[in-house]
């Protein structure tokens, strides 16, 4: 009876290494099929998980409440596991190059508590070579055991798409790898245990590492076209949803578009691929030109946004502006490695002061992250600017006239008269009486906006 057949009958049990976004919802679907131990080290966490609360919204409360995953903070309860998952980030440091340490750590702490005929699979995204490089390693020098002999090593990059509710884990046709075919075998059909989709085995580990990380590398590439493409359009006057509204009517047309690249994927994978090509002696051009447009979109929003508070005639040093959403993504508490961040500090060099409203974002990460504080709707006054960044779906249902009701009294008939006269005299253009809105995703519609009297800027 092999390692499958043991857990289908419950004789042994899998475990579940890091229980953020793309972890707590793969240890909940395998706990309907076979005895799930959930560890994670962040004791908070493993607190609010035991008392039927998911605080990445990711299942839901319900789906806690009702899972039998046996959560815990304790290492030592992994060696009542064979059938190990590894599912921790995978960052990058402040040059841009990987940092291992999450994924070191998690290999330390199942080494540490390594039984013999032990499976280990590593979902975390790394560049081709670190789970057999750097990972193995580290197994056996904690456990004392011998890799191939003692237990083996596979490999299943996670594709789960935090906050979405369609493409989730059973849905996903999911990669998997192993260091030997037996391995392959036991690892696909575990996995097909929970995977409606099925699996695709992959030749070797390698190869499933190299295919997580393009993955994301292609879609950031295309996004950075897409972001190209809009400051090109900004500077010729050319609204760019509306251009990609007319080419998206082509078959073929791949129907991307402009917008903030964070979170801990997307934003993150394509530098561990040119790490490795670096060392390889070959330097990344496509990806990292990439990279580097989709890093500077933030502070290019937050520049145009003063370019249209300026054309409004608005003080720009003492400003105030509200900005809508913080998350990384839409309808997604994770505020990891947000874009939103680098608008709010390139308008503070300003001397504007932001407040930021988000009624999804996870409130202790973001605090401990950045040290931002949420206001509330209510407390959006006398403004002078509002930028939706984020298009969560609460936000697509505020009205112009709320909109309105945040900014500042508008002027009289007589003091328009006088700033209009003051700006012929200096020979200036500017928007007098308009409300400065920033759309970053294109949640309003444009004429709609302009329409009701408002300064209107989008990607």
């Amino acid at each position: 009876m092999n390692l499958y057949e043991k857990l289908l009958k419950r004789q042994e049990k899998l475990s579940l290494v890091g229980l953020g976004y793309v972890g707590m919802p793969i240890a909940v679907a395998f706990a309907k099929k076979v005895d799930v131990i959930g560890f994670d080290v962040n004791e908070q966490k493993i607190a609010l998980y035991k008392k039927g609360i998911d605080p990445t919204n990711e299942v839901g409360d319900k789906a806690i409440q009702e899972t039998t995953v046996d959560f815990t903070s304790d290492e030592t309860r992994l060696r009542e596991a064979k059938f190990h998952i590894v599912a921790v980030p995978t960052p990058v440091k402040s040059d841009h190059t990987p940092d291992l340490s999450p994924v070191e750590a998690a290999s330390r702490t199942v080494g540490r508590n390594l039984t013999k005929g032990s499976i280990v699979v590593y979902e975390s995204t790394v560049y081709p070579g670190v789970t057999e490089e750097i990972c193995i390693p580290i197994l056996e020098k904690e456990s004392g055991l011998k890799c191939g002999i003692d237990f083996k090593v596979g490999y299943s990059p996670e594709r789960i798409n935090p906050g979405d509710k369609v493409h989730r884990l059973e849905t996903i046709v999911k990669v998997v790898s192993g260091m030997d075919e037996e391995t392959l075998d036991i690892v696909a059909k575990v996995y097909e245990l929970v995977v409606e989709a099925g699996v695709h085995r992959a030749e070797s580990i390698k190869v499933a590492e190299a295919a997580k990380v393009i993955e994301n590398s292609q879609r950031d590439i295309n996004i950075a076209f897409m972001n190209e493409l809009s400051i090109i359009f900004n500077q010729m006057g050319i609204d760019t949803k509306a251009v990609l509204e007319a080419a998206g009517t082509k078959w073929n047309f791949l129907k991307f578009t402009p917008g903030l690249v964070g979170g801990h994927c997307i934003g993150v994978d394509p530098y561990y691929l040119t790490y490795k090509a670096e060392q390889m002696g070959y330097h990344s051009q496509i990806i990292l030109a990439g990279r580097k447009i989709n890093d500077d979109m933030g502070k290019y929003v937050a520049e145009n946004t003063v370019k249209q508070m300026i054309k409004a005639n608005k003080q720009i040093n003492g400003a105030k502006i509200a900005i809508f959403g913080i998350t990384f993504k839409e309808n997604c508490p994770d505020v990891r490695n947000t874009k939103v961040v680098d608008i709010i500090r390139e308008l503070e060099e300003y001397g504007i002061e932001v407040k930021v409203v988000d009624p999804v974002a996870d409130k202790e990460d973001l605090w401990k992250e950045y040290r931002i504080h949420l206001s509330e709707r209510e407390e959006v006054k006398e403004v002078d600017a509002v930028i939706f960044a984020v298009s969560h779906e609460e936000f697509k249902t505020i009205t112009f006239k709320e909109i309105k009701d945040m900014f500042k009294k508008q002027l009289t008939d007589s003091e328009i008269a006088k700033e209009v006269a003051a700006t012929i005299e200096n020979e200036m253009v500017v928007d007098m009486n308009k409300d400065v809105l920033i759309d970053v995703k294109g949640i309003f519609n444009r004429q709609e906006a302009m329409n009701a009297g408002f300064l209107y800027w989008r990607l």
